[in-house]
């Protein structure tokens, strides 16, 4: 069969089964009648249809099936990837399988291998808008240091070309580290000791393995991640060229999560430390009445006076159990454990802020509570019988924390945005009551 090569191109493709059980369930072909309902219409208007199938055969699933029956994986891989063809073809679906896809197939896996080369030899130029080599970045740091380069990246350290020739191979490749798009750093995953496997949110529930039922615990490991924050102008651009629903780009947003502020600092009485939280409204930093960390966080074990050292331990061991998802979508029974400790705000009307820890996300996360969150405030004093701190954001996850400070300044190239932001709002600090009535 040859292919006429005049006709424009539609590409279908629909999501790719696990091979880990004795066939297809109802739920495979409840969405793939639609996609080839669909393909087929294409197909009769004049397109060119590409319309492959293949099997998601690497990893998790089919690693337990072949537990659970005795046998090699490749083996019941194989096995049910036979029988999942005969089910598909019986069901009578335009697939083209000479293009059939299998990600336990050396053939495939090598080019995931080869694009995961390809993010960590590049970094983002800011200026070009698109990756570039790590060589080129290279070149710039033996020449003229870091202080003109605009790139994503997390280095908060200012070098000169004869600091950086200075530096030996492995302080480097640290700074490297935080520059290319694939990199290694440590993050709060959700970790299962019986598969001895990270598991994803869809993964767990109700704090075990969808898999076994195995206990899942939050824990932070040294885990590869991806730089995907610096693509965040352009996938949200890319949004306004695609033809989707309002409500489904509304949710693609919402993802993205990306947001503008700057990051204030909060002294931590009797300690040296401070509290960085990132705020889109500096306006509302008058009435922050108190402040949450999340349970992991550095801080947390440091600033915890003696009073309440067991039960924040208790409340972190509670927390631990919980993924990420389970934290966030639990609002309406709200819980923390006061810390003992306050801050100062050297801009608010309340000079002394309590903190506490919260089960917000997992990590280095910070939370404060501006004037419009006293509502919800009064249901924490309600639940912990203290005074204690919420949020009222709902992207406030977005861009964990610019080096950017109202009080003190660092030198950056980052968030220079966050001064307009900040002088545009005092003119509300000024003008604001110097009183105001909880409405009951």
């Amino acid at each position: 069969m040859t292919e006429d090569t005049s006709r424009p191109k539609f590409y279908v493709l629909d999501m790719f089964p696990y091979p880990s059980g004795a066939g297809l369930h109802v739920g495979h072909p409840l969405g793939y009648i639609a996609s080839d309902i669909y393909a087929r219409y294409k197909r009769l208007s004049g397109y060119n249809v590409l319309h492959p199938m293949g099997y998601d055969s690497f990893g998790l699933p089919a690693e337990q099936y072949a537990i659970q029956t005795g046998q090699h994986p490749a083996i019941t891989t194989e096995q049910n990837i036979a029988r999942y063809r005969e089910q598909l073809d019986k069901l009578g679906f335009c697939y083209d399988w000479s293009r059939e896809v299998r990600t336990s197939s050396p053939n495939y896996y090598k080019w995931t291998q080869w694009i995961f080369k390809q993010l960590f030899d590049c970094y983002y130029d800011n200026n070009t808008k698109k990756a570039e080599r790590i060589s080129g970045l290279v070149q710039q740091f033996e020449a003229n240091g870091n202080a003109g380069v605009s790139a994503c990246t997390d280095c908060e350290t200012i070098f000169s070309a004869a600091e950086w020739n200075a530096f030996n191979p492995q302080q480097k490749e640290a700074i490297l580290q935080e520059y290319r798009l694939a990199f290694l750093a440590d993050s709060w995953v959700n970790w299962c000791p019986a598969l001895g496997t990270v598991l994803a949110n869809d993964e767990v529930v109700n704090g075990v393995s969808e898999r076994g039922g195995h206990p899942v615990e939050q824990k932070l490991m040294r885990q590869w991640s991806m730089r995907i924050k610096a693509y965040a102008d352009r996938l949200l651009t890319g949004l306004d060229t695609v033809d989707w629903t309002d409500s489904i780009k509304d949710m693609q947003r919402n993802w993205i999560g990306r947001s503008e502020g700057a990051a204030v600092r909060f002294k931590v009485q009797s300690h040296d430390e401070e509290i960085e939280v990132f705020t889109t409204r500096p306006d509302t930093i008058y009435g922050v009445s108190f402040m949450v960390l999340a349970p992991e966080h550095p801080l947390v074990d440091q600033i915890t006076t003696d009073e309440f050292k067991q039960g924040v331990e208790d409340y972190k061991k509670s927390a631990a159990l919980k993924t990420e998802r389970d934290r966030q979508s639990n609002v309406k029974n709200i819980t923390g454990q006061f810390t003992g400790a306050s801050q100062e705000n050297s801009l608010g009307r309340t000079r002394c802020i309590p903190s506490m820890v919260h089960k917000c996300k997992s990590g280095s996360v910070t939370m404060s509570s501006p004037p419009m969150a006293q509502v919800l405030s009064w249901r924490y004093h309600a639940a912990i019988n203290a005074t204690t701190i919420l949020r009222s954001i709902s992207t406030w996850r977005s861009s964990i924390f610019s080096p950017m400070s109202i009080f003190r300044l660092r030198p950056t190239r980052k968030k220079m945005q966050s001064l307009r932001i900040l002088n545009s709002s005092m003119d509300c600090l000024q003008r604001w009551p110097s009183k105001r009535r909880l409405k009951k």
